[in-house]
């Protein structure tokens, strides 16, 4: 006996591609509306054309017993991959890749910053599938009998085949419309606007397509001739600028001024530079750091250069003056590579070496960072007694403690130590226990993540005094070189408007610049006292000073450095190409960020604060930072791995 069906029921699969089809274009505009401020025509048709594509290749492929509960799982992987997109833009302000929201796993360790991030609206994502399953819930409780499940044979498989070869012509043309957009937005630097022309899928495809290319160049070239090309395009660089560059680098100034000396680094958790010397209603946010710059190098125009891996990256490019590649964090990228560094090159002058945090090392892969990076001893978690000064752990000053009796040990038989703490104590969302020092907060500020965000610094700035204090008590202070820096900025724009900040605390505060710029504070013993080194540069000018200051010039011992010693280069151009798109670039007195390219970019003074609008005159720089950004990442992809168990 046949069931005859009727013949709206028999194009029901029909109906539910294009309803798949429906809502993925949906979610695909809701993601586009949290990406970019406005929406473009050219970037919906894009979005439609990537929904009907997806769906059809699902009518290719998926039998049609099983192709509604596909669908729906699918319909659930992509929100999440939604959802954790636009959490993830909210914090990084780029548009993430397939390699980017790998690194996910590391959200539990931080769960209270990201927890900051989510806003209701993007739980829209999932609004279609909380619908679903109220339907399906009211049928079970209604208890509905199903229809009958068989129609004609021959009118069916009519359907079915005219069905397939419609999704096929509209696969094909989708495709092809794909390969046209990314093609034609390959030589977009600025990767949010890549992003926005050619959509979410098509700028992961655009992605595997760039690392595909990338792993076949990198086969035929070595670490030693991308080196060669390095020194070149720096040469050039040097040449295309003033004059007295090259008489510098014949008689470097302060060279060898802390020759044999112990060398101490701190890196400050979230500190931006503006709170050097800042006094709130009349007190000093940070009265320790504010002496130190009285007898020190100061660099009051330092700029972050951090990967996805946020403080890891800082870590790393102080530690390499190497460029993070910005689709991955290093330690976990790149963590199982034979990195040339400064722990391994002071290692071979007879320094012992050493890093401390709070945190546990397998957090952002640490514990493969610090080998890669030739630590040959690193400290964590359960080295400290844990205060519980935040959700990481133990404060500052247990870190510190910590730190200074293992450099007693280190400095037993006299020989120098190069140690690196690494600071949490100052993260979001910047609550410092009441039981440790606190910053008077004024009315106006209570309750506002900027004053919770200057009590945080002044806490990490009274834990610098303890360190200073303990090697001094030591007596070790003055053979001890100390270097400070921010890793990265802190306060977030979404919670303080650049105007009300300047409001409340009478400065000048612009969304980019004093977001992104950081404190670099070098004590020498004996050189530096009060000199302010107002050169422009960022995280991976470190190695190329430190070393300079050290008396030791890193080109001759073989090492390939990507950054310029501060005290003696005559100009200097740094990029940026996280928060800010590829192509962003601090020099000449300038921070400036690109559109499509060069032209439609824009510049604002680092003096002034203000626009600039000639842009003709920072073009070579702009072409400098993309060739040495691209050669930096070819050279860490190329260079050895660890042996296992290897340093």
């Amino acid at each position: 006996m046949k069931f005859v069906q009727p013949y709206a029921a028999t194009h029901k699969p029909d109906r539910l591609l294009l309803t798949a089809a429906g809502i993925l274009f949906a979610k695909l505009l809701l993601l586009r509306g949290f990406f970019f401020s406005e929406l473009q025509v050219g970037g919906v048709f894009v979005d439609l054309m990537a929904a009907l594509g997806l769906t059809c290749l699902m009518e290719l492929i998926l039998p049609r017993r099983w192709r509604a509960g596909v669908l729906w799982a699918i319909n659930l992987a992509l929100s999440m991959v939604f959802f954790s997109a636009a959490v993830y833009h909210s914090y990084f302000g780029s548009v993430p890749t397939y390699v980017a929201l790998g690194s996910l796993g590391q959200v539990p360790e931080v769960g209270n910053v990201v927890q900051g991030l989510i806003k209701p609206v993007y739980f829209l994502f999932f609004a279609d599938l909380l619908v679903l399953i109220g339907r399906s819930a009211a049928r079970m409780v209604r208890r509905k009998p199903r229809g009958p499940i068989f129609g004609p044979a021959g009118r069916g498989a009519a359907v079915v085949q005219t069905s397939r070869v419609a999704a096929a012509a509209t696969l094909i043309v989708c495709l092809l419309l794909s390969g046209v957009w990314i093609n034609r937005s390959s030589a977009i630097s600025n990767e949010i606007v890549r992003a926005e022309n050619i959509g979410f899928f098509n700028y992961q495809v655009s992605t595997a397509i760039e690392k595909r290319k990338e792993k076949q160049f990198l086969a035929s070239t070595s670490p030693e001739e991308i080196a060669a090309q390095v020194s070149e395009l720096k040469n050039s660089f040097d040449a295309s600028g003033s004059a007295d560059a090259a008489a510098q680098t014949n008689d470097p100034k302060y060279f060898g001024a802390a020759e044999g000396m112990n060398v101490v680094v701190v890196q400050m958790e979230s500190f931006q530079n503006f709170p050097i010397g800042y006094k709130l209603d009349g007190t000093e946010v940070t009265p320790n750091l504010n002496a130190l710059v009285e007898e020190s190098f100061y660099f009051p125009h330092i700029f972050q250069q951090i990967g996805p891996g946020n403080t890891s990256d800082a870590e790393f490019i102080s530690n390499t003056s190497i460029y993070p590649t910005a689709q991955i964090a290093m330690s976990t990228g790149y963590g199982d590579r034979q990195i040339p560094s400064s722990p391994r090159l002071l290692e071979s002058k007879g320094y012992k070496t050493a890093t401390f945090q709070i945190n546990s090392a397998t957090f952002w892969d640490r514990n493969q960072l610090y080998p890669a990076l030739g630590f040959q001893n690193f400290y964590d978690k359960p080295n400290y007694d844990n205060d519980h000064f935040n959700n990481f752990g133990a404060s500052d000053e247990e870190m510190y403690r910590v730190g200074l009796e293992k450099i007693d040990e280190m400095k037993a038989d006299g020989s120098p130590f190069y140690v690196q703490f690494v600071t949490t104590a100052s993260h979001a969302p910047f609550n410092v226990p009441e039981e440790f020092p606190q910053l008077a907060i004024p009315d106006r500020l209570q309750d506002t993540q900027l004053g919770r965000y200057l009590n945080a610094q002044h806490y990490t700035d009274y834990a610098v005094g303890k360190l200073i204090e303990g090697l001094k008590e030591q007596g070790i202070w003055d053979n001890t070189l100390l270097l400070l820096y921010g890793d990265h900025g802190g306060l977030s724009t979404a919670e303080n408007d650049p105007e009300w900040v300047s409001s409340v605390l009478g400065i000048p505060y612009e969304p980019s610049i004093t977001r992104f710029n950081v404190p670099m504070i070098v004590h020498v013993p004996g050189a530096g006292q009060g000199e302010k080194v107002e050169l422009a540069g960022g995280q991976m000018d470190f190695v190329p000073t430190l070393m300079n200051l050290l008396g030791i010039s890193p080109e001759k011992e073989g090492y390939t450095l990507f950054g310029r010693d501060l005290l003696n280069a005559a100009r200097n151009t740094i990029g940026i190409r996280y928060y800010l798109p590829t192509g962003s670039f601090v020099g000449d007195g300038v921070l400036f960020t690109p559109g499509e390219g060069f032209e439609d970019g824009t510049a604002v003074s680092l003096d002034t604060l203000e626009p600039v609008e000639d842009l003709e005159p920072y073009r070579d720089d702009y072409e400098y930072v993309l060739q040495l950004m691209k050669l930096s990442d070819d050279y860490v992809k190329v260079l050895p791995k660890r042996g296992i168990g290897g340093k």
